[in-house]
């Protein structure tokens, strides 16, 4: 005779399995389209140093500049008032490349490691971005996958303060023209091409700092 106890363990044992497939999965990024991605984005016979649909002023397009002594070949530093990134390298130089920084109060100058590097990421819109501009950023709550539309565009760098992730990001952007302004929520932002390029060049584990804007210098005098 089955008792109410039975039942109780034979239900546990019937239901209590996930079905496969039940939770909600996150945003992806399909590996397969990484390749014709990056031919989207980069411009036929592309000349990082004089390629330039996007009508930049030509100060940021990527140079080889030489670097100030004592820098740490491997580091990349973000001047915030000339809107300019420098990746040292080993031979005394630096590539510059130009960037746009956060709008109004939401850069964060500091130190920080690059502990994840990433190609054509997927971005979830935290919730204080939900909070600040609802009509923005709420319909991305659950994710947006990788691609060529996705905020963090082609490549991404992952800052890092010890093992908290801030959310910063340095990445390609899909607004191009945003580079020399103030445009995003946080992050640093760069020409997607550009950004292909310096990628491989950036091992994670390096440090990145980034240099307070002209208005916290005007603040601070």
């Amino acid at each position: 005779m089955l008792t109410r106890r039975h039942f109780v363990i034979a239900a546990a044992a019937m239901f209590s399995t996930p079905i496969a497939g039940g939770a909600m999965a996150g945003p992806t990024s399909d590996s397969t389209r990484w390749a014709q991605w990056d031919a989207q984005v980069t411009p036929p016979n592309y000349d990082p140093a004089t390629t330039n649909p996007w009508g930049l002023h030509p100060r940021f397009l990527p140079q080889r500049v030489q670097a100030n002594d004592g820098l740490r070949p491997g580091d990349v530093h973000v001047d915030a008032i000339a809107r300019y990134l420098y990746h040292i390298r080993d031979d005394g130089t630096a590539m510059r490349y130009g960037v746009a920084i956060a709008r109004g109060d939401l850069y964060e100058p500091g130190t920080y490691t690059i502990r994840r590097k990433a190609k054509w990421p997927t971005w979830t819109p935290t919730k204080a971005m939900i909070k600040r501009d609802p009509g923005l950023y709420a319909k991305h709550a659950d994710g947006m996958n990788g691609g060529p539309n996705n905020p963090l565009g082609s490549r991404a760098f992952y800052l890092f303060v010890g093992n908290r992730d801030t959310y910063l990001r340095i990445h390609g952007s899909p607004q191009p023209r945003s580079i020399g302004g103030r445009a995003s929520s946080g992050c640093v932002r760069m020409v997607m091409a550009h950004m292909i390029d310096l990628y491989d060049h950036v091992a994670s584990g390096s440090t990145a700092y980034l240099y307070a804007p002209e208005d916290r210098i005007t603040a601070q005098s």
